[in-house]
């Protein structure tokens, strides 16, 4: 039986997305991320829709390819800790004193460079990953799917999250017009006037109206809550978040106290979650027709969970397959376990119906 076009609930897709990036953060193997990317976006392809956000995609593979190229400038310019064969012996600039340990050119190393492209390719297949997932869900359903307690900071994180879409649709739509007029110019005092203001002034009167969308409809409204509790939620959960960063880094730390691991990140996240709770009490807020999180949510969620599982157990199996060496060189391998980490994600082109399109509603209706 053939599936109907339906739209799969946006926190699904960002747990998916969770789960590629976690995976992600476990490996410097550039195939295996380079196989993340390619899953993100093959996922991202066939299952995106035709709303703005869904263009975004080329925007974070642009991010990502910066990323790539300035971590290898910077290896370049200010070299690193590296050895073996020497690609290139560039002068070095000597630095004056309160420099001193920073290095200008000299020699670069195969290794340097080997390090920075790693470094790079961890970075920009995190970013992509998390960009699919901008790519793949609604961000206005996402913000009602919040919780009340975290509606204030879900709202500023969907409006944050929606810059890249709304830049991308901008960037489009001057191109768009640059095409209808015909304009040959090109040079940079021509790019910036006619594609950066522009695109620049697109996405401010698109924020002014979506904030003042927002507010015609409640947002950020506090309802009859007190500003002492008001006060006392924030200062509670600001407090929280900051004990659970002190704690996650202490866990992560070999040598930091025992005081500062368990017990701070416990009491952070106690604290941020009685902040919370205590910023819920006296609000309401009204959800019209809800997402379910059905079984294809849940395929969905299930695939990025899995790829992130199966790659953190590849880390106690295998560590050396996920961090290959650089000195000397040598060719990344991998076992079937990683493999398989890295595909898992593509489960959820199956699990996921095909996309809703617009022309398809019209069509429907």
């Amino acid at each position: 039986m053939k599936r109907l076009p339906r739209s799969v609930h946006p926190v699904a897709w960002w747990i998916w997305a969770l789960g590629l990036a976690v995976a992600a953060a476990c490996t410097t193997n550039p195939i295996l991320l380079l196989l993340l990317i390619g899953v993100s976006c093959f996922v991202v392809v066939l299952r995106r829709g035709d709303a703005p956000w869904s263009r975004s995609l080329r925007v974070y593979l642009a991010l990502g390819a910066t990323i790539v190229v300035i971590r290898l400038v910077f290896r370049v310019l200010l070299g690193g800790p590296g050895g073996g064969t020497v690609l290139l012996d560039l002068p070095s600039i000597p630095l004056p004193a309160f420099a001193a340990g920073v290095h200008l050119l000299g020699p670069v190393h195969l290794s340097a460079l080997l390090d920075g492209l790693y470094d790079g390719l961890h970075l920009a297949a995190m970013v992509i990953c998390l960009g699919a997932a901008n790519s793949l869900a609604n961000p206005k359903r996402l913000l009602k799917s919040v919780p009340m307690g975290l509606y204030d900071i879900g709202t500023v994180v969907v409006v944050a999250v929606s810059v890249f879409p709304q830049l991308a649709e901008s960037l489009g739509r001057v191109r768009r017009a640059q095409r209808l007029r015909h304009d040959p110019a090109t040079g940079r005092r021509h790019l910036v006037r006619m594609t950066i203001v522009p695109v620049l002034a697109d996405a401010l009167d698109r924020s002014l109206a979506l904030a003042a969308a927002m507010d015609s409809r409640g947002y950020g409204r506090h309802g009859a809550a007190s500003p002492r509790r008001r006060l006392v939620a924030g200062s509670m959960t600001i407090v929280g978040l900051i004990g659970v960063c002190v704690g996650a880094y202490g866990l992560f730390d070999q040598q930091a106290p025992a005081a500062r691991r368990w017990p701070v990140f416990v009491a952070g996240l106690a604290l941020g979650v009685a902040g919370v709770a205590v910023s819920a009490v006296g609000r309401r807020v009204t959800r019209y027709r809800p997402d379910p999180f059905d079984l294809t949510a849940i395929g969905v969620a299930a695939s990025g969970v899995l790829s992130a599982v199966l790659m953190l157990r590849a880390t106690g199996v295998a560590p050396a397959d996920l961090n290959p060496a650089t000195l000397p060189a040598a060719w990344p391998v991998f076992g079937l376990l990683p493999l398989v980490a890295a595909c898992a994600g593509l489960l959820a082109a199956a699990a996921a119906p095909a996309p809703v399109l617009s022309r398809t509603s019209e069509a429907t209706a």
